[in-house]
């Protein structure tokens, strides 16, 4: 009995080699297109062309040549049942034993600058995807293969005379593989529609589809996630933003850590340096050099920085190096590292380097979290807000010097976890306090740290990312010595927390816009 192998693929990595096992080894006969029938000719293999085998030549420029009854026939006949056979013989269909398809590289096509709308639509595959839904759906006498890594694993098996069970479960797992496969190469052709559409509807204009559709590909699986009895994967695009120099793979909270340092520093155009703990600031700030910006980082709080993450938006040179090695960090973010500064940092073997590819501040338009039942879908915060609309609310004025360190914290704070209060003076923060369920009590966390770290408050500045919705945690910010405050207001007490900052001489701006980060 013949058996039948169709072979059709865009990515020919190891086919041939493949295909050479498959006729020389197991006596298949091989179907092919185009290319790829080109391509095993050349090597020597004999094959016959799906034009020849169904009696219908490839029209509309290859449009319309697998979209026939002897190839869908072939592949969806059950062999359990004696009708589907006898009308198999009645037209002459032979069985299909083997499906090899990959896709047209549309996903590959989309992400080239500038392509146009009419290469990225003759990038669509039509017969690609059938064929391997058909053989995927027909999997209990079908092997089908979508991907080059899997050739290994079906030669094994015929190598083997893998048991009609054993066979069966591959099947399965490729099969199941089919679909993913499809759903995603759908979900990229959706994406990229939606992207070009002309007259989308208001939700669509908004970012938000009816449907959405998310598909990324599993690019790493990690150790573990949060906590090590919690399995993890990477998915996406990641690695296209940074590349590793050295040290060990990356965590699942080495990512979180690095997404957020990365977003935060962003926000910096002059030399600036971030340390970040479980997400958090817990020390930034900005100079005329980075050594100076990492002093003055550092020194908000030289506890918290321990296996924490850093991260620069210039050349990390060999003087900084120096600096930051002498505590135990997990990882550093650099646009670049000098050769000096690799030379130290090479002692340190499990330090995770990492280079942010096209510079500091990587971008993403939307936010996607898991709730119970579905996701949500927002747009990343990425304002400060307006800062000609900001508001003067008290008698007092901001000095200059106030204007400027509450503009410093006002960006700080943005990225600190609700409820989140962050003091600072110039350029540089002076205490941290995130997370917690009441204001005040942020504001006695950043406090009490700047205390721990021997830093005085007087004269400084606080930001809030959300309104005070009591007068205590602004007048607990007076006590520690603040002279000024940034917050969004809105509070009904509003008020009252503006009468507070009067009766002692505080300045206080209103943004009009407030920062939540859960």
């Amino acid at each position: 009995m013949v058996k039948l192998a169709l072979l059709s693929v865009s990515d020919k990595r190891g086919l041939v080699e493949f295909a050479t096992v498959l006729v020389r080894t197991h006596g298949y006969t091989l179907l092919s297109t185009g290319g790829t029938a080109k391509l095993l000719a050349e090597s020597g293999l004999p094959v016959t062309e799906v034009s020849q085998h169904t009696g219908f030549p490839e029209i509309m420029e290859g449009r319309v040549k697998t979209l026939h009854p002897k190839i869908h026939g072939g592949l969806l006949c059950r062999r359990d049942k004696a009708d589907h056979l006898a009308q198999a013989k009645a037209n002459a269909i032979e069985l299909i034993d083997l499906v090899v398809v990959n896709l047209y590289p549309f996903e590959e096509t989309v992400a080239k600058p500038n392509v146009h709308f009419e290469e990225a639509i003759e990038n669509i595959d039509i017969g690609g995807p059938s064929m391997l839904r058909s053989a995927a759906k027909n999997h209990e006498s079908v092997s089908v293969v979508c991907d080059p890594a899997d050739y290994g694993a079906v030669l094994a098996a015929m190598a083997t005379g893998a048991s009609p069970d054993g066979l069966l479960e591959l099947r399965r797992k490729l099969a199941l593989k089919v679909f993913q496969r499809t759903a995603s190469y759908d979900a990229a052709i959706a994406r990229y529609l939606e992207s070009q559409a002309v007259e989308p509807d208001l939700e669509a204009m908004s970012g938000f589809p009816p449907a959405l559709t998310l598909s990324w590909k599993k690019v790493q699986s990690l150790r573990y996630g949060e906590n090590p009895h919690q399995k993890a994967a990477l998915y996406g695009t990641f690695h296209d933003h940074f590349s590793q120099l050295q040290g060990k793979e990356l965590s699942y909270n080495n990512i979180l850590d690095i997404t957020s340092a990365t977003y935060l520093i962003g926000e910096f155009e002059r030399p600036t340096v971030a340390i970040l703990k479980h997400t958090n600031p817990c020390g930034v700030a900005s100079a005329d050099t980075l050594l100076s910006a990492w002093e003055q980082a550092y020194a908000t709080d030289r506890q918290a920085p321990f296996g924490g993450i850093i991260i620069v938006n210039q050349t990390l040179d060999g003087a900084l190096a120096k600096a930051i090695a002498e505590i135990f960090t997990e990882v550093i973010i650099a646009p670049r590292f000098s050769d000096e500064a690799m030379a130290v940092f090479s002692k340190k073997k499990n330090l995770r380097l990492m280079i942010a590819k096209g510079g500091i501040g990587a971008d993403a338009l939307q936010e996607v979290r898991s709730v119970v039942g579905g996701v949500l879908v927002q747009d990343r915060d990425r304002t400060l807000g307006n800062v000609k609309e900001f508001k003067v609310v008290t008698k007092r004025e901001p000095t200059p010097d106030e204007w400027a360190a509450m503009l410093f914290g006002w960006k700080v704070g943005k990225h600190v976890k609700s409820n989140s209060i962050v003091y600072c003076r110039g350029e540089h923060t002076l205490g941290v306090g995130a997370g917690q369920m009441a204001r005040v009590d942020s504001s006695r966390i950043a406090v009490w740290k700047a205390g721990e770290a021997g830093l005085d408050l007087r004269g400084s500045v606080v930001a809030s990312e959300a309104m005070f919705p009591f007068a205590d945690g602004l007048v607990a910010a007076a006590a520690a010595g603040a002279t000024a405050a940034i917050q969004p207001g809105g509070s009904v007490r509003d008020a009252e927390v503006i009468a507070a900052a009067d009766e002692r001489g505080m300045a206080m701006v209103f943004t009009g816009s407030r920062h939540f980060k859960h």
